[in-house]
Formats: structure tokens, sequence, C-alpha cells
């Protein structure tokens, strides 16, 4: 009988990273979208595709050059009200597709939807597809005729499923895309800052602004706080970008290039001593001392607390959640629980936590969600699960799905993340105390 494909943690690292099996390694075979998958592996993604990506520069429109087949998940955004008039389509026939033709008509497209517009936009996003990818069109050469055509600013984003695997992909891409229309400007004399890598901001009660406030920093802006481009335009004033996302690197070092912006880069981590190591080490990158014991100290008791609860748990940690499975599964395991699956996609950044795991717990078993292999995965028995993808293979286990759009950073996402589980496995058991 055929089974869902794994490999033990400690089999992985015997391997090494150069050695990863095929059968783990996305670009190697069929991707298998599951239902546990769909919502960030399909056009129509549920979170942050590049689609809604591209809007989040603020008072900007979307052109969608694309099939029919590409852009009627898209549609689905029309009738959410932040992005009603927003959207627009330009379909591609088969002609258009051989011939390219459709290349001549995006600026008469452009100054179309203008017309129907009650407000003059701030820029024009036009999004093109692996058709455009496959044709090798320049469309830095568009944008500059729509620009002409219009006079509004035209940025390209490319919806590129082909270049997933390549250096820059797509949503590495568009987060270059939706900065690129920042200009310099001279910097004024109070210290601010911007933070890359979401296109949601982090919980308010996050204590990276009040740390940061702390140290001298008097303005922390993040593009999705802009509510307007004039605000967006003043991201150019920042002495430096903080990165809390790979991602965002590309974006960050184009910046660098073209306004004179150094960035920081972080890593969203869950182990409480990793955190406060990376404080320690940006506070000497700033010339300054972040005093950030109260926060530790208040997440330490939350961790405590949980665990003095609920006792040791087994989980199995997804990948469809706002943090690296891998990681987060370390977390667990160094905080006195047991993680006994991970559905995860193995690389470079990742593979050094995995060392630490295998060490600790060497039998967890390792799944990649887009093998087609997990058609005959069978499930396992925990006490709980964290991510989305979990609750596909789990659905009568309690657990959070740990993706909302406000993103957890640092000694606060970690706190609500106990909380959130402290929530479920309580009601989940005051609700089976109520059954029996």
């Amino acid at each position: 009988m055929s089974k869902a494909y794994y490999k033990t943690a400690k089999e992985l690292v015997d391997a090494g990273l150069a050695g990863l099996p095929s059968e783990l390694r996305s670009s190697e075979h069929l991707i298998y979208s599951s239902p546990a998958t769909l919502l960030f592996n399909s056009p129509g993604a549920k979170g942050f595709g590049v689609k809604r990506a591209g809007l989040a520069v603020p008072e900007s429109v979307m052109l969608l050059v694309s099939p029919g087949c590409c852009g009627r998940n898209t549609s689905l955004f029309r009738f959410a009200p932040e992005y009603r008039d927003r959207f627009f389509f330009q379909l591609l026939d088969d002609t258009d597709i051989v011939t390219g033709r459709h290349l001549m008509k995006i600026p008469q497209a452009a100054e179309e939807m203008l017309a129907v517009l009650n407000k003059k936009p701030s820029a024009i996003m036009i999004c093109i597809t692996c058709v455009d990818a496959l044709l090798g069109t320049d469309m830095e050469r568009v944008c500059r005729k729509v620009t002409e055509k219009t006079g509004i600013p035209a940025v390209a984003c490319y919806m590129y499923a082909l270049t997933r695997e390549k250096r820059l992909p797509p949503m590495a891409a568009v987060r270059t895309s939706v900065y690129s229309l920042l200009e310099k400007r001279e910097k004024r004399n109070s210290a601010d800052m911007n933070i890359m890598g979401y296109f949601t901001p982090l919980f308010d009660s996050s204590e990276l602004y009040p740390l940061m406030k702390s140290i001298g920093i008097k303005n922390v802006r993040e593009l999705s706080r802009c509510r307007s481009f004039d605000e967006y335009k003043e991201m150019s004033l920042a002495n430096f970008n903080l990165v809390l996302n790979p991602e965002a690197r590309a974006a960050a070092q184009d910046m660098e290039k073209r306004l004179g912006i150094p960035f920081i880069e972080l890593l969203r981590l869950y182990r409480t001593d990793k955190i406060r190591n990376q404080y320690r080490l940006l506070g000497q990158a700033l010339g300054a001392e972040i005093r950030d014991e109260e926060f530790y100290e208040k997440t330490r008791k939350t961790i405590e607390g949980f665990k003095t609860k609920h006792g040791s748990l087994s989980f199995a940690v997804g990948e469809i959640q706002n943090g690296d499975p891998i990681e987060m599964a370390l977390m667990l395991i160094e905080e006195g629980h047991r993680v006994k699956e991970i559905f995860a996609t193995i690389g470079e950044l990742n593979y050094k936590f995995l060392k630490r795991l295998s060490e600790l717990s060497p039998d967890t078993k390792i799944y990649s969600n887009l093998s087609p292999s997990m058609l005959h995965y069978e499930e396992e028995n925990v006490d709980c699960y964290i991510g989305s993808d979990c609750e596909y293979y789990h659905p009568d286990t309690p657990g959070i799905e740990w993706c909302d759009d406000a993103q957890p950073f640092g000694y606060d996402g970690v706190g609500k993340l106990f909380e959130r589980l402290d929530e479920k496995l309580t009601t989940e058991r005051k609700t089976y105390e109520e059954i029996t």
C-alpha cells in the first residue's frame, strides 16, 4: 500500500542539505495542490498573492493582463470593500497569446480604466502572468508607454509561477515593485525607520514599537499603515529599514542603492533566548542598548503557565502559518513538548534549525505538503496542531491556524501563540466535560 513520503529529522540531517531527497524538492516533481495547500499555492490565494500585494501601494489601481483562466479567481477580491474599483481586467484571447498584440492595447486599456474612476489613482500596477514570461515581454517599456499615455506612474507586477524557484521569485519581486515608486528625499534631523517584510502590520501590541521609541526612533513606518500616497512617500525619509522577512531583502537592497537607505535584517523567531540575542545585536548595530527584560519575563511566564496548565503536549506543526515550521517546532521541543510531525519546505534558511531539532527529536517526521504522495497521508495521533494545513490533516484535533493578516513578531508573537493555544484547548476541554 502506498504511503505519504516523509523523512525523519535525523535522516535529513545525515543526508545534508545538498542530499535533500528529490521527493522534498518541489522543483523536481509534480506539485500536488491538496486542499491543505490551495490557499497559498493557487492563483486565487487567500493570503497575499502577487495581485493583492501589488495593491499595497495606497490609492493605486491594478490592471490584470491575462487569459481568463488566470484572472477568474481575482474576481473574488472585487467583492471586498477595500478592493472595490481597484481591480480591472484586460483579457487575452488565443491570438493575443500567439502574436503578443495585446501589448499594444495595454496603454489604451489603462486610459479606459481611468475614465470610469472618480478619483485619479496614485499609480497603475500592471500585473502580468506566465504568458508574458514566455513571450519575453519588456514590461519596463510597456510601463513607460502607459505613463506617457496617462500621466500616471505605471509599475509592473510579475505573477510568474515559472520563476518560483529562481533567485527573485514572484513574492520577492512584487515587494521590489511596491517600493519602487519611492523617490530620494533629504533626510530630516529626527530618526525615522521603516519596517519591511509584510503587507499587513505587526500586532499593535508588538514590543518592537516601544523598544524602538525607547532608543530615540521618532517615526516607525510600515507600508500597510500608510493611509494615503503622501504617507507612503514619507517612507523615503527613513534613516534605515528593518527587514523582517527574507522576501523583502531584494526590495531593501534596491532602496539602499536608489535612495541611500541602509537596512538591517532580523528573523521572525519563536525561541525567546534567540529573540533576546537578536535584540541585543540590533542594539549594537544602532549604537544603543535595547532593554527588553520586561517583555522577556512576561513571555516566559506565559510559556511556563501554559505548560503548568496543560502539561507536555504532542504537536503537529504546519507551514501555512505565520512562522517557520522548523524553528517553531524546535521551540516547542525546547519548551518540553513533543513534535511528532512537521509539514514543511526545507531550504537553506531553516536547515540550520533542523540540525538542532534532529539532536533533540531525531524521529520527528518531515512531510512535504507539495508531494503527490500526500494523497496517502495517514493521520498521526497528536494532542494539538498549529497551521491551516494541519487543520485539514487533523480535522478532529484541537489546534489553531495561526495565519491572521496581522503579523506576530518577537516576544509578543510568542505570547499570543500560547495564549491562542490555551484558549483553544481550554474551550475544547470544557466542551468535552459538558458532553460527558
